[in-house]
């Protein structure tokens, strides 16, 4: 019965472009494209790509048969796969709800970037001060937080096929427009600087194509390999329950390795035209010191002032820009919200409309208290990393360095050494569809994830500091 009961993706394109759109996140916008930049180029898109069809695949596939498996969402499906386990499904679980209040506070950000562009006013927003002003304040970010959440609230309260799935079929494909738009774009461009140094588009896509070994050491090729490893966490959305969520609405006679492939391609594919409409733009206006930031700064700091420089068409390019980062910031805040949602109704068997509304109600006071952390409650704390941090940097450090890497361990020594590979092999072979890279996933989840894994864990704590 409760199988039955459950709600389910009405067929495989719905659940490919609702995970799609949840892989398709801020993490693509803005931090491929600057570790693309910082990492080589070409070298680190290389790395990139290996590592997706490898290690990447592996923790997609891992989780979304646990998900359809178990037919349960993460603070559940591990307790059911193994009683003692269960405390795997509460990390996961808890990741989430770490991020959703402050991706619905960045999300308030991309709404006023947006607002200002469609309103004819990007010029402002490319002027200095400009973002400090805006996130500094003590009741604008505030509501923009809360509109954010309520559209979020919104598609979830709707539910998987009326909300999720209708919402990613209409929101993807426009999305996917809007991104090759501005990368086309993006290459057709060139610009004199006061200097009459004349810098095109082309260039900018050749830096970021062409990899770049000059001067790479062992030391220097591990850290582009962990930067790319940490990059798959935001990319493939694993690692926090949203894929075992996901999973677990997915028919059982659905082709799961077909699905698997077409969420991989989609997802490199975004995060390739992402760095395609970034680098070769921020070169062109701003040369190759222009492409060091990341974050925040390269999204609301460093994009208006290539948008301002781009004369009248600036305000055009921007507005369709922050339509489409609004766009892919709301499919991936959905998918999260989705996470915690569903296992507040498997736990403590709540209704869609209750677990939605309490989850809400704490994502905005969590979200107002990062809000103020801009403000009235200010500070600088020194993370092991090293990095220095505000409230919203401190949640995503919990979230992305500490939490995210014990669930992917935990998730492949449970799977690879316990349940044996062989689970989740049946549960994406129960169709009668071959498992293409069967070998590799067995060799990936017992062995070599799990060592790349902890080699990431202890760099990311500041422990290993020899590569």
């Amino acid at each position: 019965m409760e199988h039955q009961k459950r709600n389910a993706f009405s067929g495989s394109v719905g659940f490919v472009l609702a995970a799609a759109g949840s892989a398709v996140g801020l993490g693509n916008i803005w931090r491929f494209p600057y570790l693309a930049a910082k990492d080589g180029g070409g070298l680190f898109l290389l790395v990139y790509l290996i590592l997706a069809l490898t290690f990447g695949f592996t923790l997609l596939v891992t989780e979304i048969a646990i998900g359809r498996k178990t037919k349960q969402s993460p603070l559940t499906a591990y307790t059911k796969l193994r009683p003692r386990w269960g405390f795997l499904g509460v990390l996961a679980s808890l990741v989430p709800v770490i991020i959703l209040p402050y991706y619905c506070v960045i999300g308030g950000w991309v709404i006023r970037y947006f607002l200002a562009y469609l309103t004819g006013e990007g010029m402002q927003a490319a002027e200095d001060g400009y973002f400090t002003s805006f996130i500094t304040a003590e009741v604008s970010p505030i509501v923009m937080l809360a509109i954010f959440l309520a559209v979020v609230s919104v598609v979830i309260i709707l539910g998987v096929n009326k909300g999720i799935e209708n919402f990613s079929k209409v929101l993807m494909p426009v999305l996917i427009l809007l991104v090759l738009g501005i990368a086309v774009f993006s290459l057709t461009i060139s610009h004199t600087d006061a200097d009459g140094v004349t810098r095109t588009g082309l260039e900018g896509f050749r830096i970021y194509v062409v990899p770049d070994l000059s001067g790479i050491t062992l030391k220097g090729f591990f850290s582009v390999l962990l930067d790319a490893m940490g990059q798959l966490f935001f990319s493939l959305s694993v690692a926090m329950g949203i894929m075992v969520t996901y999973g677990s609405y997915v028919k059982d006679d659905a082709n799961l390795v077909r699905s698997i492939n077409q969420i991989e391609i989609f997802d490199t594919l975004v995060a390739f035209l992402a760095g395609v409409m970034i680098i070769p733009a921020v070169f062109t206006f701003m040369g190759r010191e222009g492409m060091e930031a990341s974050g925040p700064s390269l999204m609301f700091v460093s994009l208006p002032k290539v948008f301002s420089a781009m004369g009248g068409i600036g305000n055009v390019i921007g507005g369709l820009f922050f339509a489409m980062v609004l766009f892919a910031a709301l499919t991936s805040a959905i998918s999260v919200m989705e996470a915690v949602v569903s296992s507040l109704m498997d736990k403590f068997r709540w209704s869609r409309l209750k677990a939605s509304l309490i989850e809400m109600a704490v994502a905005l006071a969590a979200g107002i208290v990062v809000c103020l952390g801009y403000n009235k409650w200010y500070f600088e704390l020194e993370l092991p990393n090293g990095a220095i941090a505000q409230i919203l940097d401190v949640m995503d450090y919990l979230s992305n360095n500490l939490f995210m890497p014990l669930v992917a361990i935990g998730t492949c020594l449970l799977v690879g050494w316990l349940l044996k590979p062989k689970a989740v092999i049946d549960e994406v072979e129960k169709t009668g569809d071959r498992f293409g890279r069967r070998g590799l996933y067995v060799v990936m989840v017992k062995f070599i994830a799990p060592v790349l894994l902890v080699i990431l864990f202890l760099k990311s704590v500041g422990i290993l500091t020899v590569i």
